[in-house]
């Protein structure tokens, strides 16, 4: 299974100088107080592992490693470690600079908030992850990228519209007594939710035909 690792990190190695601009580009933009790169840098990093999806197809990738031992699930465990391993490593970079930018412009570093923001940036990103990966094994790079539009722009109508008739002060009381477990709870939440999403991407790939 290194071996699949190490391929989907070799394909996205012309993209390390993208990252790097990307990485410049939102440092200074978060100087000027333009923008916040906590979540973008994140996200960006899962949208560049998508396109080994593209690569795969182009390279009749999958034809081959489904010849492997255990080829079908080592190449999708492969791709959600890799995935992740690119999360984990840019999270790491964005909240140093994070450090970095709230210094030179404040003088000072709040830790605790800029912590938080990333936490919930990363669940935020393995969200999408886990919704993205069982449609692009499912449907292809391609019909996945016009359902997950189709999917957000639901959940945004849906959300837009049930926030009509919700009262979120008595959902913040009623969940008050969580508050000092919501990190344990969050990352209880998002180990599951991308080991369910293994599974279902490791059914999709083991009945797929090539």
């Amino acid at each position: 299974m290194l071996g699949f690792i190490k391929k989907d990190i070799a394909m996205i190695k012309s993209n390390f100088k993208l990252i790097g601009i990307l990485i410049v580009v939102y440092t200074i933009m978060g100087l000027m107080g333009e923008v916040d790169i906590s979540f973008i840098l994140p996200f960006m990093s899962v949208m560049i592992m998508i396109s080994t999806f593209s690569y795969d197809n182009y390279n009749n990738w999958d034809a081959y490693s489904i010849s492997l031992p255990n080829g079908r699930k080592n190449s999708v465990k492969a791709k959600y470690i890799a995935t992740i391993l690119m999360i984990l490593v840019v999270s790491i970079i964005t909240i140093i600079l994070s450090f970095i930018i709230s210094y030179l412009n404040t003088k000072s570093i709040n830790y605790g908030q800029i912590l938080i923001s990333m936490f919930g940036e990363i669940f935020g990103t393995l969200l999408v992850l886990t919704f993205m990966y069982p449609i692009i094994y499912k449907f292809g790079v391609e019909k996945a990228r016009i359902g997950i539009f189709l999917i957000v722009f639901g959940i945004v109508f849906i959300g837009g519209f049930l926030l009509q008739f919700i009262d979120l002060s008595l959902i913040a009381n009623s969940l008050s007594f969580l508050e000092d477990y919501l990190i344990i709870i969050l990352s209880l939440i998002m180990v599951m939710m991308v080991y369910i999403s293994y599974k279902i991407s490791e059914k999709i790939f083991s009945k797929k035909e090539f």
